[in-house]
C-alpha cells in the first residue's frame, strides 16, 4: 500500500562510522545536506550518483525534496550512509518498492570499518621490516 503524499519520512543509514538521517517530503527534488545543496556538499559527481542510486532505481526522481542531516567519517561513508536511509525511507514510503531496491543491494547494511591498529605494529596488518641479523 503505498503511503499518503503530505506525510514526511524520517529514516536512518549508517555506513563505516558515518551517520546519517534522510527526512523525505513530497516536493520538486531539491537536495539539502547539512543546510547545503547537493553539488555543493558532493563535489564529485560519483558521491551525487551514489545518493541518487535509489530515487533512479525506483523512478522516483523528482517526487520528493530529501532534508539530510549527516555526521560522522569522509565524503564516501557519508554518501553511502545517506544511499541507506533514502532507501529506507522510499521503502517506508511504497512497501512495493522493497524487491527492486533489495535486488539492486541498496537495503543491506555495508558492516566493514576499518580494523584497530595492534601494539607492536605499524598499522593494522603491516609489521616492521624483519631484520635476521
Amino acid at each position: 500500500m503505498v503511503a499518503e503524499e503530505s506525510q514526511k519520512i524520517q529514516t536512518v543509514g549508517r555506513r563505516k562510522t558515518s551517520v546519517a538521517r534522510i527526512l523525505l517530503l513530497p516536493g520538486k527534488g531539491e537536495w539539502t545536506i547539512n543546510g547545503r545543496p547537493m553539488a555543493e556538499y558532493f563535489p564529485r559527481r560519483t558521491h551525487q550518483m551514489r545518493v541518487e542510486e535509489p530515487l533512479n532505481v525506483t523512478e522516483m526522481n523528482g517526487r520528493f525534496d530529501v532534508q539530510v542531516r549527516v555526521m560522522g567519517g569522509g565524503l564516501t561513508g557519508q554518501a553511502d550512509a545517506i544511499r541507506m536511509g533514502l532507501s529506507r525511507a522510499l521503502v517506508a514510503f511504497d512497501e512495493e518498492q522493497r524487491t527492486t531496491l533489495r535486488s539492486k543491494g541498496l537495503l543491506t547494511r555495508d558492516p566493514r570499518k576499518v580494523e584497530r591498529k595492534k601494539p607492536g605494529r605499524p598499522k593494522a596488518r603491516k609489521r616492521f621490516q624483519f631484520s635476521k641479523r
